[in-house]
């Protein structure tokens, strides 16, 4: 068979599932690939030999999916995105090929749990928050709902810090998840390209031709593509999720080393590895926003490079590829692709300027995921050009046409004009990456409907004017096979139960459970499946915080990034307000409650640091208090991931959700948590507005400021300081935390976070206060009835199928993409 020949599949015998022949391969691989007997296997044995027996079933699946679709010429997707926090995959692989039974008798026949070699998978440190979460769930989901595609991002070494609470603050320490390698990844050394940095442009004049411009970078690196299977539900389809690794060209200087500078020598190896070591390096810094702009052209790039290279060799004609592949900015990290994708159009491959830039406009699509102005990013001209100057001369081009047009066209005038230029001139000149990103794709979406129409109306107004044909929405999901079946197969086994198994494969009929919120017998089960999971969380807390939590209390939950716009720090005040209250008033009849948290602060992020400490503060003088006694318990669970969320979102009963009005895109963690049975007390903020809908204003808690009136205070400069004077308990609330209460070691700790109240509540901690204390007061009563709490809880997940990523990427395949099942030739 020549190299050029594919595998045929279809003649391969099929790999038998039965338990006999799992653990017979089982064996296999842990005598002749890991070199153990079953008698001497230590546990991370059979983690690794049940992986690579697994990864065989999904390598069948997998060449059977990129043969199909490369015969079918059919469109492409490719998800460009700086994160994607994909979890454990084991157990992922194993659901969604309808492994768990065969895998789990065949292990137990040589004493060892399936659960627990699970368990010992480390977490693949892709991805910090929402972002990276929603990128992993839509990869998913596309392998599940047949749309063909690849998923690009940078193979981090490290990622994100593990977290670690030292004196209740936080300590960053790096993430070594690839110390032990990855069996669920090849190295694709055959799809390795040249990275290019700095140096200068020529203009070349050659006889009879148009002149063109030359880059010659003055340093080049390599990446080089390592591939992970992403498998869909039952194993239909395995697409790609390709992640660059940065080498050096030349990983030695020979000479430098054979002179004596040992270290010297190393140095543009050291240099290139920095790329793909950590994910986000603090940007508060020259060196650290060099170092991201980096990553974001790396990758970038090498994605691009990758989807031409693939295009011509399957279909030909490159002016063909807005035919056959869309490219999905998953936010503003990729926008740097626009211009990327022109140079490689215009300077390499010889396509006319017009014609590349129909292309590029036609292929790109950009999701934009936040409306805070700092994370649109923004890159100093000096740096970007230093960096990728011709990059900066494409962006100048675009600028210049997109700034005509819309003068001569449209009539802009110049604010307008200033409001849409690629180029901020008003702070220190600066790229935009979020207008690159917006002028260079046909379709640009926001994740809920609020959210879509505050960019309209905010960050993209004027943008919105010129194309206004361009936003469009397509509001979040999660996907229902990790965060409802894997995570909670208690809860996935009861519905079975119910009403059958059809709703495994079309989630839509998971609402058949709804009349039986009404039903005393079913709704007792539900919450003995609650109860369950609790307990579960409840040995977590006591195994890694040595903290005694009560099963019976409201497990009150806000697990996510720390920032001030969730407003952790309005929910630790009312934490401390309710400690004062039951101090002050032991005689009422107080529901015991659990107040959970857990979530990263970024390393620069002071405030959010801040907050973190103050929880900690709090958990450490409440949890020690016999005046409380079990009414009341504070827990700042450590290095919040996907593996600890899994444990986490099945045990809530109330689901935190509390940002400010008009600043969560949409949010996801509050899909997972109403999926599982929580109930939500939020803002109508995000998808929270949808999920109101759904859900029903009876089964939801809502509460606080709507995005209108938050931006109307703020344009009276609004401060908090009326507010705290005519509300005693957030007064004395305020006042225990700015005395020093909760740290005597350090009395003035956070006279500042307090302060900041006083004279701006920004964030509208102060203004939202007493609507949220009143609101958990009320759920303080309803728990009092537990048939009707878990009524509604019922009603939650019976309700939570639109919330669906399978929903959420049949839309973008549809409206965005035009790929998968049913997309139009």
């Amino acid at each position: 068979m020549s190299a050029t020949t594919p595998l045929d599949t279809s003649k391969l015998d099929p790999r038998k599932t039965d338990p006999d022949a799992v653990a017979r391969q089982i064996i296999g691989k842990l005598t002749y690939q890991i070199g153990k007997r079953p008698d001497e296997a230590r546990k991370y044995d059979w983690l690794r030999a049940t992986t690579l027996v697994v990864r065989d079933h999904v390598m069948d699946r997998w060449f059977a999916s990129g043969d199909r679709i490369a015969e079918s010429g059919a469109k492409e997707v490719c998800y460009l995105s700086m994160e994607f926090l994909i979890g454990r995959l084991l157990r992922d692989a194993i659901n969604n090929l309808g492994l768990s039974k065969p895998v789990t008798e065949a292990l137990a026949r040589y004493g060892v749990q399936l659960d627990m070699v699970e368990l010992l998978e480390p977490d693949a440190a892709l991805g910090n928050g929402g972002l990276g979460r929603l990128a992993a769930c839509f990869m998913e989901s596309m392998a599940s709902t047949g749309v063909p595609g690849y998923g690009y991002g940078i193979r981090y070494v490290h990622g994100f810090f593990r977290q670690e609470i030292s004196e209740g603050a936080q300590v960053e320490l790096p993430e070594s998840w690839l110390v032990h390698g990855n069996p669920w990844e090849f190295e694709r050394r055959d799809a390795t390209y040249e990275i290019g940095f700095g140096g200068h442009v020529t203009t070349v004049h050659e006889s009879g031709k148009p002149a063109r411009q030359v880059w010659r970078p003055a340093e080049r690196v390599l990446a080089v593509a390592y591939d992970t299977p992403m498998v869909g539900w039952r194993g239909a389809q395995v697409n790609t999720l390709r992640l660059w690794s940065a080498q050096a060209v030349d990983p030695i200087l020979l000479d430098a080393f054979n002179e004596g500078d040992h270290i010297g020598a190393l140095v543009e190896s050291n240099k290139a590895e920095s790329i793909t070591r950590v994910l986000y390096p603090a940007d508060s810094h020259q060196a650290g926003q060099e170092l991201r702009l980096r990553q974001e052209y790396f990758f970038s790039s090498a994605s691009l490079q990758d989807i031409i290279k693939r295009h011509i060799a399957r279909h030909g004609d490159l002016k063909t590829l807005h035919e056959k592949v869309a490219i999905q900015l998953n936010d503003t990290h990729p926008a740097v692709s626009v211009a990327e994708l022109m140079r490689l159009l215009v300077d390499i491959h010889g396509i006319a300027w017009a014609e590349a830039w129909q292309i590029t406009s036609k292929t790109f699509g950009y999701t934009n995921h936040t409306l805070l102005p700092e994370a649109l990013e923004h890159w100093p001209i000096h740096l970007f050009e230093r960096l990728l100057p011709r990059q900066m001369q494409i962006i100048y081009t675009i600028n210049a046409e997109i700034i005509r047009h819309a003068a001569q066209e449209k009539g802009f005038n110049d604010a307008q004009i200033a409001a849409i230029s690629l180029i901020d001139e008003g702070n220190g000149r600066r790229v935009r990456m979020g207008q690159l990103a917006f002028v260079g794709s046909h379709a640009v979406n926001g994740v809920s409907a609020l959210h879509t129409e505050l960019m309209k109306e905010t960050v993209f107004h004027n943008l919105h004017e010129l194309y206004p044909d361009r936003i469009q929405n397509k509001t979040n999901g999660v996907t229902p096979r990790r965060w409802l079946m894997e995570c909670n197969p208690e809860l996935t086994g009861l519905v079975t139960e119910a009403i059958g198994p059809a709703f495994l494969d079309d989630i839509e009929k998971i609402s058949e459970i709804d009349p039986l919120a009404d039903d005393a017998a079913f709704v007792e089960k539900f919450a003995a499946v609650k109860r369950k999971k609790k307990e579960a969380l409840a040995a977590l807390i006591s195994e890694r915080l040595a903290i005694q939590v009560d099963p019976n209390a409201i497990f009150d939950i806000q697990v996510k990034r720390i920032h001030e716009y969730k407003r952790q720090l309005l929910n630790i005040i009312e934490a401390v307000a309710l400690y004062d209250q039951i101090r002050s008033h032991p005689e009422k009849n107080w529901a015991p409650r659990v107040k959970i948290f857990a979530g990263k602060a970024a390393p620069s992020y002071a405030q959010a640091r801040e907050i973190i400490n103050l929880a900690n503060d709090v958990a450490r003088l409440v949890n020690s208090d016999p005046v409380v006694r079990d009414l009341l318990k504070v827990v700042f669970i450590p290095n919040y991931n996907v593996s600890a969320a899994e444990i986490i979102m099945p045990a809530a009963d109330l689901s935190e959700q509390i940002s400010t009005a008009g600043l969560e895109a949409s949010g996801t963690g509050n899909m997972k948590f109403a999926l599982n049975g929580a109930l939500t007390i939020g803002t109508l903020d995000g998808a929270n507005v949808e999920m109101k809908d759904h859900i029903g204003d009876e089964n939801i808690f809502i509460f606080g400021l709507t995005a209108p009136e938050v931006a109307q205070r703020r344009r009276e400069a609004h401060s908090g300081r009326s507010i705290i004077e005519a509300n005693p308990i957030l007064r004395e609330a305020l006042h225990a935390i700015s005395s020093g209460l909760f740290c005597p070691e350090a009395p003035s700790r956070y006279h500042g976070l307090i302060s900041n109240l006083y004279n701006n509540d920004w964030w509208m901690i102060c203004a939202d206060f007493e609507a949220y204390w009143n609101k958990q007061r009320e759920l303080d009563q309803l728990f009092a009835k537990p048939r009707e709490w878990h009524s509604k809880a019922v009603h939650n997940t019976a309700r939570m199928a639109w919330f669906s990523s399978d929903r959420s990427i049949r839309e973008y395949a549809k409206d965005i993409w035009q790929a998968g099942p049913g997309a139009v030739a």
